[in-house]
């Protein structure tokens, strides 16, 4: 275990030596290629940035609403029959659009339910095994300047449907 400490603690500043000694032996500007990198990111944010600010505006106004609550018991009472827990419903609908939304979701399951119950376990493994669809799409598409998504949303969907799933069976799995 403790070299697994060592190389997390020695990974990056190892990588970054790494670069900047390759650069240098192939003669390139190192700094200059930096700071070309940095205003081209810095780009990227200012584009991207009324996109970000409208997600969470709008995930805010849907959480404070109570609108997600009220989704998360109606869709809960659809997927008890599965045995999909409802608890689970509402982490399941906010993490397609907001990672911080979903991390404070996930961390009022751990209050209520504790994290080694079947509510807390599936419920990291949710988090940890899907993607923030909406987010992820609007911002790399928008930066890349995609307009034609073509099968990418109903494969997402299709994807993160499975974490969630794969979620829950593994859940009942571990805490038996």
């Amino acid at each position: 275990m403790r070299i697994l400490y060592l190389i997390s603690e020695w990974l990056i500043p190892l990588l970054m030596f790494y670069i900047v000694g390759m650069g240098l032996l192939m003669k390139r500007d190192v700094y200059g290629d930096f700071i070309r990198g940095a205003k081209d990111g810095l780009k990227s944010v200012v584009s991207v940035l009324p996109t970000l600010i409208g997600l969470m505006i709008g995930v805010g106004v849907l959480r404070s609403s109570g609108f997600l609550e009220k989704l998360g018991e109606i869709l809960g009472k659809l997927a008890k029959p599965l045995g999909f827990p409802p608890p689970l419903v509402p982490l399941g609908v906010v993490r397609l659009f907001s990672n911080s939304a979903a991390t404070g979701l996930l961390l009022d399951l751990y209050k209520e339910y504790g994290t080694d119950s079947l509510i807390g376990t599936a419920a990291s493994l949710m988090a940890s095994s899907t993607e923030t669809v909406f987010y992820t799409m609007s911002v790399y598409f928008l930066a890349a300047k995609v307009t034609k998504t073509r099968y990418t949303l109903a494969g997402a969907l299709t994807a993160t449907l499975a974490g969630i799933a794969a979620s829950v069976l593994l859940a009942y799995f571990i805490t038996g």
